[in-house]
């Protein structure tokens, strides 16, 4: 097998745009089936892994608010919308041969178990790949802040926030030319300079619990991978105050 994974336990945030249609809306089955596929070379290493999902390409709960809709009742539309994202990527990874458990911070009987972090636990042990689903459960939270929240839960190593763009820059690439990418920034850096890596309640919950995360391109091909081999790839951010920026 060659060297050691660099982690035991990680968690994967998937944005619901990871797994959507034309117009990033709706579920996309050969996006879906690829990042399974993705999911399984890393899992198949040995690693215990955990998937957050989000609910953008269904439903995007503070959208709806801004058009009128009562916020606590949009976000509970969205968190549906990432149970159903859940269900589509535990089919794909289970037509690859894994062993899958959703987990709904919602209580859905029929077709996810519910949210308790002892289980959660014990299906990681087990080689399970796991899916958070339903956000926390809560209105006015993000799945990003999910995210952060249950790989403090059951003890995960690295977030692996899994995006369409290389990592996190100074500022827009699209828009400005100068803008330079980070090899590695601090949570501190990231909030104060509104960096858009994710909402500040979730980047204060891993600051606090000096959980890091690494920001790349879950769709070139082998990047994943290469990330778990130990190749720096994306973005690191965590609480070292070290700012590195790409030379290129």
């Amino acid at each position: 097998m060659g060297t050691s994974p660099r982690f035991k336990r990680i968690l994967i945030k998937l944005s619901g745009e990871a797994l959507a249609g034309e117009g990033e809306l709706g579920i996309d089955t050969n996006k879906t089936f690829s990042l399974a596929g993705q999911i399984k070379e890393v899992h198949d290493l040995g690693l215990e892994v955990a998937v957050v999902v989000g609910g953008g390409n269904m439903i995007r709960g503070e959208t709806l608010a801004k058009s009128g809709m009562d916020r606590a009742t949009a976000d509970y539309m969205g968190m549906l919308g990432t149970i159903m994202n859940g269900l589509a990527l535990q089919d794909a990874c289970e037509k690859q041969g894994m062993f899958t458990r959703v987990l709904s911070a919602i209580e859905m009987k029929s077709v996810a178990e519910p949210y308790i972090r002892r289980r959660a636990v014990r299906h990681l042990e087990k080689n399970r790949v796991i899916i958070f689903a339903g956000g926390t459960g809560n209105p006015y939270f993000t799945t990003d802040t999910t995210a952060s929240l249950r790989a403090v839960e059951v003890g995960c190593e690295v977030i692996l926030k899994a995006t369409k763009v290389d990592g996190v820059y100074t500022a827009d690439p699209k828009k400005d030319p100068d803008a330079k990418r980070y090899l590695q920034v601090s949570f501190m850096e990231s909030i104060k300079h509104r960096l858009k890596v994710m909402d500040s309640t979730a980047l204060s919950l891993c600051m606090d619990n000096n959980m890091p995360i690494i920001v790349f391109d879950i769709f070139k091909t082998g990047n994943l991978r290469k990330l778990i081999d130990g190749e720096t790839i994306g973005t690191l951010i965590s609480n070292s105050e070290e700012v590195i920026l790409d030379g290129r």
